[in-house]
C-alpha cells in the first residue's frame, strides 16, 4: 500500500499577520503530500502571544489563493488574518459566502465582513450551527475541531485538517448549501450527502453529518470493532452508549487511554467517573489551557475528527461535522499529538 505523507504543523518563527492587500505566509510545515495536512494548535508555541504564525495563517493562505469560490460555516471568527483574507476574496469579485452561528453575529468581524457585502447566513435553530469547516474552489477543504478566534487557536489545544479531494469537498459543499441557501439547520435537516464513503487514493474517508447521521452508532462500531489499541481526546463526552462501548473494549483486552477537558468532566451525565470507575486511565488536560479536540484514534490506523463533541446535543441538535478516516499514517501524526498531550496530563 503506497504510504501517504502528512504533514505535522510545528509551529515556529512568527509570521506577520496578513491584510486585505498581501497574501498570507503560509506557516511550513515539517512535511508535505499531495491530499492531506493536519495542524495542531499549540499555546506555548513561539508566537502564540503575539498571535501569530497560527494555522489561521495557513488558512488565510489559503484563502488568498483561491480562484473561484469560498464558502465557510463557521460558530466563530475574531481572527483578522481570516477576516482579511475573506475581504480581500470578495474584493477580487470570488463567491464568497458564511454561514454562522447565530448567537455569534454580533462580532465586529463578522459585521465588518456583512458591511463589505458578504452575504452571511445565521442559524434559524434554536441549538448550535457548531461547525467549522471551509470548502475552497469546490475542491480543498478545511475542517477539525478549531473555532477562527484567538481563543481556539492561539489559547486551546485543537487540531484541523486540510483535505484535496473534490469528492469530499462536494459532501460539505452539499451540507452548507442545504444551510446557506435552503435554511436547514438542526433537526431540519435530513441524509443526502453524496459521498459519505469514498477513496482519496487508496485512502477510505467517510463523512457524517449531525444531526441526521447517526455518528454516535458509527463511533460505537468502530469501537467495538477495535483489537489493539483506542486512543481519545474530548472536550466533552457524555453519551452513554460511548462511553459503554469504551468500557467493553477495556474488559475485552483493548488498551484505552483518554484525556478529557477538565472544565468538562464534571458536567451532568459526563463519562469522566464512570470510565474512570471501570478501570480506563482517563488523565485531565494540562494546566493553563483547554483541550478542545474531539478525537478518537482506532487500533494506530482509523482517526475520527471534526467539530463533533461526543454529546447528547452533537448527536441530537446540532450541526456538526466528523470525519472517520482509515490511514495509519494520518494515525501516526495523530498519536504523536496524544503522547505529548499525555505527557502533559493531570493525573
Amino acid at each position: 500500500m503506497r504510504k501517504t505523507i502528512l504533514c505535522l504543523l510545528l509551529m515556529t518563527a512568527a509570521c506577520a499577520p496578513p491584510t486585505a492587500a498581501v497574501v498570507a505566509v503560509q506557516p511550513a510545515p515539517a512535511v508535505s503530500s499531495d491530499w492531506v495536512e493536519v495542524y495542531f494548535t499549540d499555546p506555548y508555541a513561539p508566537g502564540a502571544r503575539q498571535v501569530e504564525g497560527g494555522p489561521d495563517e495557513a488558512i488565510a493562505a489559503s484563502i488568498y489563493a483561491a480562484r473561484s469560490s469560498v464558502h465557510m460555516a463557521i460558530y466563530d471568527l475574531n481572527l483578522w488574518s481570516i477576516r482579511d483574507a475573506l475581504l480581500d476574496a470578495h474584493t477580487r469579485g470570488l463567491d464568497v459566502r458564511l454561514v454562522v452561528e447565530a448567537d455569534n453575529m454580533d462580532r465586529r468581524e463578522l459585521q465588518e465582513l456583512a458591511h463589505a457585502g458578504i452575504p452571511l447566513v445565521p442559524d434559524t435553530s434554536r441549538n448550535y450551527m457548531h461547525n467549522k469547516f471551509v470548502v475552497i474552489d469546490e475542491y480543498e477543504l478545511w475542517t477539525g475541531s478549531t473555532n477562527y478566534t484567538v481563543s481556539d487557536m492561539y489559547g486551546n489545544r485543537n487540531n484541523l485538517l486540510r483535505i484535496r479531494s473534490s469528492e469530499l469537498a462536494e459532501n460539505y459543499a452539499n451540507e452548507f448549501d442545504e444551510m446557506f441557501t435552503r435554511g436547514f439547520f438542526g433537526e431540519d435537516t435530513f441524509d443526502n450527502t453524496p459521498h459519505q464513503e469514498l477513496h482519496i487514493g487508496d485512502v477510505e474517508v467517510h463523512t457524517y453529518f449531525s444531526p441526521d447521521d447517526n455518528v454516535a452508532a458509527a463511533l460505537v462500531d468502530l469501537i467495538d470493532g477495535a483489537d489493539e489499541s483506542i486512543y481519545f481526546l474530548a472536550f466533552s463526552l457524555t453519551l452513554d452508549e460511548i462511553g459503554d462501548a469504551l468500557v467493553r473494549a477495556q474488559q475485552r483486552g483493548v488498551e484505552v487511554l483518554g484525556i478529557m477537558d477538565d472544565d468538562q468532566i464534571s458536567n451532568q451525565g459526563g463519562e469522566y467517573g464512570f470510565l474512570r470507575q471501570n478501570g480506563i486511565q482517563v488523565h485531565m488536560d494540562e494546566p493553563g489551557s483547554n483541550l478542545h479536540d474531539k478525537v478518537l484514534i482506532v487500533d494506530e490506523a482509523i482517526v475520527v475528527t471534526g467539530s463533533y463533541n461526543f454529546s447528547t446535543n452533537a448527536e441530537f441538535r446540532n450541526d456538526e461535522n466528523t470525519l472517520v478516516i482509515y490511514s495509519s499514517d494520518l494515525a501516526v501524526e495523530y498519536l504523536r499529538q496524544f503522547r505529548l498531550l499525555w505527557a502533559l496530563t493531570e493525573r
